[in-house]
């Protein structure tokens, strides 16, 4: 291993003899890179290798390089690339294909060495990189897409491209993300190959051997790849990808008629293929001459693009009646109300579109959850307060084991300050499961804090005890705590935590709030805290290595603590916590010792 490290260091010579020569590294700064690479070359030769060694030499290597252009910046020199950096590159290459061959499922490695190919210009070495990884792994679409887009935008070399998209789909035939770029490629290649025929005839010059195809300048290579990818994947997903895709090109009027017309015919039942239908209406021209337009026509002609819009939903919902189409719908109106105008008049009629379209949805018993908690709160912004009401409690009657609907409406109540209030809480509990319905409890003894009386609210808090379950009952046994002690004090919360204590189970956070209540107190006892860590650690001893440490720090700290006492609680410590926590508490517990924690 020895001789290993000293032929790597002894490779290193004329490239730092270089770095000393031309003035951009001092000899002591020399000298000092050197210590450093022995340092990391022992690390990477040995038997058992750690990949954190190989990427921290590789991380180190960049540095330097990073560095080095720098000084020759600063100075002004750019000779002798060859002996220094060209040099430090191959380097780092060999480290990368050292560390990619030892850990090859590692993608985050490959990736790095592909960026650093690209941050050097490492063309050559990258085309090598990408072959191995593709043939290492044949099952990520995303990478062979990667490797195309290079071929294609750096290395300008659209069969490359098309070679590596081909391979792909021999091993992914039926993924629509491979076949969306693929068919963006071809479209790429053909706007490149028109710009190239039209600057040769603006030049008047003889295209001579060079060949222009008309079916590759108009995108029937794309055609083909669109008609191959439409026969195998299904859905009105993919058609609107790739006609997204086709409609940033100016030459493929065509081809996005195809598209349409195939997703019109195949996917008309599809709520996207309505969607998009709908929102084209927006992007019509419009028929006004486009001089002289005031700020109101402008106004009347969006009015008239969204109605057209609206039309064409409304169609929608009838042909199609689902849950989903009025969600495209909605979705469209929300969008429309969400977007800036300085007309009021124009917001107003947008406010008023999408009301009336929930509305709609609602009475077709067609509207999700997430929508009716959207239509609660567009109610509420424009003030609509007792439509509000009105429409929670509806969504309460449709979804009624629903306890976000449920939350929704009461949170709705207690905003209005209704008198039905604690009415709509037992009404909830009674439709809701008890599992699932802790933030209906949460909610209410909340509420309960700020209006009722502390006797009823009390009651609430030890109803809910009972009525949740024992899980979700660790956390009203904290706020019930936390409560007790803004409300009753300290005699009352010790009582409060005894009688607690009688039932399982318990959040570690209730027995840390009771002992941060213990130490405000100005009589703080050391026997109390024992009491409530003891009980903490019965609890979670065997995960709560910082638990322990506190402890110990509180028997050091405190006037009436037994330093005495942590040598038996760290004996204890150690057989209770389980696997990695061992370690990590002897580690902190070390800290301690030596006061650096």
């Amino acid at each position: 291993m020895a001789e290993r490290v000293e032929q790597r260091l002894e490779d290193r010579v004329p490239e730092l003899e270089q770095l000393e020569r031309v003035g951009l590294f001092t000899r002591k700064e020399v000298r000092a890179v050197l210590r450093k690479a022995s340092a990391l070359e022992y690390k990477i030769q040995r038997r058992a290798l750690r990949k954190e060694d190989f990427i921290n030499y590789i991380q180190y290597e960049v540095n330097l390089l990073e560095l080095i252009k720098k000084r020759r910046a600063r100075i002004g020199y750019s000779f002798k690339k060859d002996e220094i950096e060209n040099s430090i590159l191959h380097r780092v290459h060999c480290l990368f294909k050292r560390a990619t061959g030892k850990w090859k499922e590692d993608i985050q490695l490959w990736l790095s060495h592909v960026a650093f190919c690209k941050q050097w210009n490492a063309k050559h070495e990258l085309s090598k990189v990408f072959s191995s990884l593709l043939a290492i792994h044949p099952n990520k679409p995303a990478l062979w897409i990667m490797a195309a887009k290079w071929e294609m935008e750096t290395r300008l070399s659209s069969e490359s491209a098309r070679h590596l998209f081909l391979r792909a789909l021999r091993f992914h035939p039926e993924c629509p993300k491979l076949y969306q770029e693929y068919f963006r490629m071809e479209l790429m290649n053909a706007e490149k190959q028109r710009k190239e025929k039209k600057a040769f005839e603006q030049a008047k010059m003889n295209l001579g051997e060079f060949s222009y195809p008309e079916e590759i300048l108009n995108g029937e290579m794309a055609r083909i790849i669109y008609r191959d990818a439409a026969q195998k994947i299904k859905g009105a997903e993919f058609h609107l990808a790739v006609l997204s895709i086709a409609k940033l090109f100016d030459f493929t009027q065509d081809l996005q008629k195809e598209i349409l017309e195939s997703l019109q015919t195949r996917y008309a039942d599809d709520p996207l293929t309505w969607d998009y239908m709908a929102r084209r209406e927006l992007e019509m021209e419009s028929k006004q001459s486009t001089e002289q337009t005031t700020k109101q026509m402008k106004i009347t002609e969006m009015t008239q693009r969204e109605e057209r819009c609206c039309a064409v939903f409304e169609e929608a919902v009838g042909a199609v009646p689902t849950e989903d189409m009025w969600k495209c719908y909605i979705a469209f109106c929300l969008e429309r109300y969400n977007r800036n105008t300085n007309s009021q008049g124009l917001k107003q009629k947008r406010l008023e579109r999408t009301l009336s379209v929930f509305n709609k949805a609602h009475e077709s018993s067609l509207l999700s959850e997430a929508l009716y908690k959207q239509w609660v709160q567009l109610l509420l912004e424009s003030s609509q307060f007792e439509k509000a009401t009105e429409v929670a409690a509806a969504a309460t009657k449709r979804f009624s084991q629903s306890v976000e609907m449920w939350r929704i409406r009461l949170q709705v109540l207690i905003q209005l300050k209704s008198d039905d209030v604690t009415q709509g809480f037992e009404e909830a509990i009674k439709h809701v499961k008890s599992q699932g319905a802790l933030p209906l409890w949460t909610l209410w003894v909340e509420w309960s804090e700020g209006t009722n009386s502390k006797e009823d609210t009390e009651a609430l808090y030890q109803r809910s005890l009972q009525a949740t379950t024992p899980a979700e009952s660790a956390t009203m046994k904290e706020m019930y705590l936390d409560w007790t002690y803004r409300n009753g004090g300290y005699k009352k919360v010790k009582k409060v935590f005894t009688s607690l204590c009688e039932n399982r189970p318990f959040s570690l956070d209730f027995f840390k709030k009771m002992i941060q209540i213990e130490k405000e107190q100005e009589s703080c006892k050391m026997l109390h805290l024992r009491e409530y860590y003891e009980r903490a650690l019965r609890e979670f001893g065997s995960t709560g290595s910082d638990l322990w440490l506190d402890y110990i720090k509180e028997e050091l700290n405190h006037p009436q603590g037994k330093p005495e006492n942590c040598g038996s609680i760290h004996w204890r410590a150690m057989k209770m916590l389980q696997g990695d926590l061992v370690e990590d508490f002897v580690s902190k517990y070390t800290l301690l010792q030596t006061g650096h924690l």
